[in-house]
């Protein structure tokens, strides 16, 4: 999970001094000090007394650690639900899926396959990013991938039909999302200006979702103006920072349901900002297990 902002605060939180801190964090001061600078000009408030020696936390400090504290337990706990699952599943053939897709379609997709007892999801697919997936396919370390596909992949070209088969189990769409002010409107609104750019909680390059946001916005010659706050590899960690109010970010729409139902989170721009994309499960064209290739023909059959 890569979420340096709230690693930095918290890490300076605890040293107090900017210098030990970037130490911590692996980066220059200058570089660490500009990562501080910008997540309070995202908060809108001065978190950090830079008077007093040792520096101290201002009174907006000591809540958004309080917050930042939150999140740490709540990925926590999430990763032990995750491992929980894990000893629960007793099956032959392995998955690794994306997190996000692991969270909001893997489980009611396997069940309604009729396959879930059959299956056994990789937990150190939660780490792979992007070409990883394809990656492990080859290495073995899986027998299956669940993954996100869109033709804007950097790395797309080396999905081809004579190493690997694919099945399209759905279609989805990224979805531009914000939370709402007073009047119930987009707090952070595409597509922004030059004076005063979204802030955006944006995807890590290397995953799968960034390019699909960069190239839709090319082909549909929509021009934004954005001003990128940091970079994640999953969207749950991208649906935390958005509804905490730090900025608007692309989300997969099967994850913004339930929080457009209840208000939480409201369209940051209209359909035209919708990003098209793919689900596949991809598997190694030569493969020697039986019990895999038994599986496939049943999905087949339903997707034919």
């Amino acid at each position: 999970m890569e979420v340096r902002w709230l690693e930095d605060f918290l890490a300076l939180a605890r040293t107090r001094h900017f210098s030990r801190a970037a130490e911590l964090q692996h980066v220059s001061q200058p570089t660490f000090s500009r990562r501080i600078k910008l997540l309070e000009e995202a908060m809108g408030s001065t978190l950090i007394n830079r008077q007093t020696l040792p520096l101290s936390l201002t009174p907006a400090g000591e809540i958004f650690r309080e917050l930042c504290e939150r999140i740490t337990r709540d990925v926590r706990d999430t990763r032990d639900r995750i491992t929980a699952l894990e000893a629960e599943v007793s099956a032959r053939i392995s998955v690794g899926s994306t997190q996000g897709l692991f969270s909001h379609f893997y489980q009611s997709w396997a069940r309604d396959a009729g396959i879930a007892e059959r299956l056994q999801l990789n937990l150190n697919a939660t780490s792979w990013v992007g070409e990883q997936f394809l990656e492990a396919l080859d290495s073995g370390e899986c027998d299956l991938v669940l993954c996100y596909w869109h033709p804007d992949l950097p790395w797309g070209g080396r999905l081809t039909a004579d190493s690997y088969d694919w099945l399209v189990l759905a279609r989805e769409h990224l979805v531009p999302v914000s939370v709402s002010d007073e009047q119930g409107h987009p707090r952070f609104a595409l597509p922004g200006s030059a004076e005063q750019p979204v802030p955006l909680i944006a995807y890590h390059s290397r995953g799968f979702l960034q390019s699909a946001i960069e190239g839709h916005l090319v082909r549909s010659r929509l021009s934004a103006n954005l001003l990128p706050l940091n970079e994640n590899t999953q969207s749950a960690s991208i649906k935390a920072l958005v509804k905490q109010g730090f900025g608007m970010g692309w989300l997969p729409r099967r994850m913004t349901e339930k929080s457009e139902q209840f208000g939480s989170l409201v369209r940051a721009g209209d359909e035209s900002w919708d990003v098209p994309l793919e689900i596949r499960l991809i598997r190694l064209r030569d493969t020697r297990s039986d019990d895999l290739l038994t599986l496939w023909k049943t999905l087949e059959d339903g997707y034919a």
